[in-house]
């Protein structure tokens, strides 16, 4: 893909996470879009729960229920998320065979192939998620492709950060105006 199509797609991603404080509804057009600017298989967003050990899934497409639904990824068993999460974006060939891909007979029923894992991160440092994008053929992604996916996971993580700062302000605002309308009845 060339450099000029991944910025369009960039730029697409980037209007996405404008569009909306929905954070299931960004997801969802995130995974869609980066399936397609990328032309793979699939793609699976997934972020982690309070304590941080589990990888839960946010949105796919291109995937299967079942596939999305096929156990528990849990981040001490997954080489894959430890790796990404230690910073690097993380590619694998045959995640049907490699060891560090945590299901994979369920990658070969599904028809999937090579993997390429981007962190979300936020600060740099703190790991909120996973971004992955599923080929149904073995291939070697370009340095293109790589930065291209780590940017989006980045943004994604920004977005949803603001997106679950919205809900808890929301929330807070909600508690306020139902502590002041006591307050008025009283």
């Amino acid at each position: 893909m060339s450099q000029k199509r991944l910025y369009e797609i960039f730029y697409e991603v980037s209007r996405t996470v404008n569009s909306s404080l929905d954070p299931s509804e960004v997801l969802r057009r995130i995974a869609e879009q980066v399936t397609q600017a990328m032309g793979a298989k699939g793609c699976f967003i997934r972020l982690l729960d309070r304590s941080g050990s589990i990888l839960k899934p946010a949105a796919y497409y291109g995937l299967s229920d079942r596939y999305a639904q096929k156990g528990v990824v849990e981040v001490a068993k997954s080489g894959l998320d430890r790796e990404a999460f230690a910073g690097q974006v993380v590619q694998i060939k045959d995640a049907c065979t490699d060891s560090r891909f945590q299901y994979g007979q369920e990658a070969a029923t599904e028809g999937l192939a090579s993997v390429l894992v981007a962190p979300m991160m936020l600060e740099g440092t703190r790991p909120i998620g996973v971004l992955r994008v599923y080929t149904a053929e073995q291939r070697e992604f370009t340095a293109d492709e790589i930065g291209f996916l780590q940017a989006i996971a980045n943004i994604s993580a920004i977005a949803i950060e603001n997106a679950r700062m919205h809900q808890t302000l929301k929330r807070q605002m909600e508690l306020i105006n139902a502590y002041d309308y006591q307050v008025f009845e009283d």
